[in-house]
């Protein structure tokens, strides 16, 4: 396949290297029994940083239908996740005013995880979402669902039906989309009526900070800073009036967004404070960007002197959670990730499936009790807490947690 080397947010030649994970299989083509001996389809992971607009990005072209139109994420298998969504639905009705005469739409609106929030306090919903399968799942739950994907087209298409939001939501879609301009001037047409909106996405500086190089996968296209999100909604006449930092996946931003004609709310001193820390950290400075690889290679080296030590003595390894960044990482592994015996996940539609590229069984949690690991190799390190808690058994029989980012632990 050939890789992409123009800037997809500002269409600047891309030359240099973040990070360069040779080909793998998409993340979350999972697969089935049958399969594991087919050939699997393999594309170049190779992230780039424009030295324009900086933004972070990867130049595989991997079509939006073949990753999303059949999607095994579920945004409801996570207690922490959902706490965090009823808090922003609580939020935004409280900061916004939103009552049963507004309208919230959410853009990559999943299985309803977040939209079932709003209708718990009234406030009338439509969810966009490409995957038919998981959309399917919104519907049944009571949350209205277009099953398309979004873009200039498609909100013309709405806003002529009349469809006028208060409140867009576009939380971690921003890295899932490959023309990224067509996106959000899609946005700025749902805005045109004075809505606003309001997004999240994990923060480029946690990534770089926290070595976080399993996060970069097939299905996120781009990595955002504030100084990159910035660029590509400014040349679509949208604009940050502020920013929170909030601690998902890892350091994410949640940006509040208005049209920049209709907009009557100041910028806040969180969005002038967050740019001189980006400033300050080296966000719009190359060398920032130049070192990054070795750091990996740090990360890698540990993690497998980890496994190679206690394969060594007789250790049995179980992982946890079947989720994009454990690929990455155990792909990157190679042939060290099959001393795992299996791992385990709580969302029913990925048991009994196989992991992309090392193959690993996806079982349900339960199957930790049955095999008594010594060490349960937490994957999603961005809920580790809310996994500890769950799988605190394990020291019943001296079982230790680890986990790889930002380095490696056993605890």
């Amino acid at each position: 396949m050939t890789e992409i080397r123009e800037c997809r947010s500002c269409g600047a030649r891309l030359e240099m290297t973040l990070l360069d994970l040779g080909t793998t299989p998409s993340a979350n083509a999972y697969l089935r029994a049958e399969s594991l001996s087919e050939p699997e389809p393999v594309y170049p992971l190779h992230a780039m940083v424009c030295s324009r607009c900086f933004l972070v990005q990867i130049g595989a072209e991997v079509t939006p239908e073949s990753l999303f139109s059949d999607y095994a994420y579920f945004s409801s298998y996570s207690d922490s996740w959902l706490e965090h969504s009823r808090d922003l639905a609580r939020q935004c009705v409280q900061r916004l005013g939103l009552d049963a005469t507004t309208l919230v739409v959410e853009i990559a609106s999943n299985d309803g995880y977040l939209l079932k929030y709003f209708l718990n306090e009234g406030v009338p919903v439509l969810g966009v979402e490409p995957a038919a399968n998981v959309a399917q799942v919104a519907v049944a739950s009571g949350v209205p669902t277009m099953v398309d994907f979004f873009g200039e087209r498609l909100a013309r298409r709405m806003t002529a039906d009349g469809i006028e939001p208060e409140l867009v939501v576009g939380n971690n879609v921003l890295a899932h989309v490959p023309d990224l301009n067509d996106f959000v001037a899609g946005l700025a047409v749902l805005l045109s009526g004075g809505g606003l909106l309001v997004m999240e996405f994990p923060h480029l500086l946690h990534l770089l900070e926290q070595t976080q190089f399993d996060t970069i996968y097939h299905e996120h296209f781009s990595y955002f800073s504030l100084l990159a999100v910035e660029n590509v909604l400014g040349r679509h006449g949208l604009a940050v009036y502020d920013v929170e930092e909030i601690p998902t996946h890892g350091g994410s931003l949640r940006v509040w967004v208005g049209n920049t004609d209709r907009i009557e709310r100041p910028v806040t001193d969180r969005v002038t404070n967050l740019r001189r820390r980006e400033q300050v950290f080296g966000l719009a400075d190359l060398d920032t960007y130049a070192a990054f690889s070795q750091r990996v290679d740090r990360v890698l080296d540990s993690l497998a002197s980890f496994i190679d030590t206690a394969v060594s003595e007789g250790k049995t390894i179980v992982a946890y959670g079947a989720a994009a960044k454990g690929t990455t990482l155990l792909n990157t592994l190679g042939p060290r990730a099959r001393a795992i015996s299996f791992v385990v996940d709580r969302n029913p539609h990925k048991q009994g499936l196989y992991l992309p590229g090392s193959h690993l069984e996806i079982r349900a949690p339960e199957a930790v009790a049955s095999v008594r690991p010594d060490y349960l190799l937490i994957l999603p390190w961005n809920l580790v807490d809310e996994i500890t808690a769950a799988m605190a058994s394990i020291r019943e029989w001296g079982g230790r947690f680890v986990t790889a980012i930002p380095e490696c632990r056993v605890f």
